[in-house]
């Protein structure tokens, strides 16, 4: 097996992947298709779990509210029956959560964030790891993080604090499950191109009281390429944690962001 051979996921993995249909799920997921893996997606957007459930053979969709304990059971229970059984669980749902002065943060708004970014990938990670005991073909898990994860976010508090979370999650995960042969990591992307982020920075700049394009001038001049980076980009790394090549890379919080300087 050459090196080239290491890089490239073992066709036939099991992957399940939270918010899955749409953004960067959608990319992660077409990825490892196009890596000949099978592919169940859970999402809260009813229309793209319907678009995504027509488009390819080896891809199974479900909708579900992340938040809800018992909705996440019935996904792991319907991928697991999709699939017959799971090798990679991707971690991906999460919501922006709201843009303010940590005073004027609602504690509904405060609570739906950690809820949906964080106690999801409890509800997933305690159906599934049993899952992933039962396999012994690279089993891994992947939690997606943010750059919001390693640097300070003014003003967007409830979301870096769940991200932090993750990233302790992970390496906390990556010592419990070492032995079992399970190895888990966080991806941390920085500024991702796209509409999500389009809204992000729309919010900040009525927060600051500038126009979008400023905004947005700003958070490129906080990244060491100047550049935003792309779905594309992260699920590029997603395959890479899944394949051969990174069979002893355990524990990490890995950026793909251009190297974003600060926040």
């Amino acid at each position: 097996m050459t090196i080239l051979d290491l890089l490239k996921p073992r066709a036939g993995l099991r992957v399940l992947i939270s918010g899955g249909a749409s953004g960067i799920g959608a990319v992660i997921a077409e990825a490892f298709l196009e890596a000949e893996a099978s592919v169940y997606v859970c999402d809260i957007d009813a229309e793209a779990v319907a678009r995504a459930a027509g488009r390819h053979p080896r891809l199974f969709a479900g909708v579900a509210d992340v938040a809800d304990p018992v909705a996440v059971e019935r996904v792991i229970d319907a991928a697991n029956a999709a699939l017959g059984g799971l090798d990679v669980l991707v971690n991906n749902a999460g919501i922006a959560g709201p843009t303010g002065g940590v005073d004027a943060i609602t504690p509904e708004q405060w609570q739906q964030t950690v809820t949906t970014n964080l106690n999801s990938q409890h509800s997933f990670l305690r159906k599934a790891v049993p899952l992933l005991k039962a396999t012994s073909d690279n089993p891994t898990i992947i939690a997606m993080s943010s750059v919001a994860g390693r640097l300070g976010y003014a003003y967007r508090t409830p979301y870096a604090a769940t991200k932090w979370a993750i990233v302790g999650l992970v390496k906390s995960l990556a010592i419990e499950l070492g032995p079992d042969d399970i190895r888990v990591n966080a991806i941390l992307p920085g500024v991702v191109e796209g509409p999500r982020m389009d809204r992000v920075i729309a919010a900040r700049a009525d927060e600051r009281g500038i126009g979008f394009d400023a905004m947005k001038d700003e958070y490129l001049s906080k990244i060491s390429l100047r550049r935003m980076v792309t779905a594309e980009d992260v699920a590029a790394m997603a395959l890479f944690l899944a394949s051969p090549a990174g069979r002893n890379v355990s524990g990490q919080a890995i950026s793909v962001d251009g190297n974003v300087e600060y926040l």
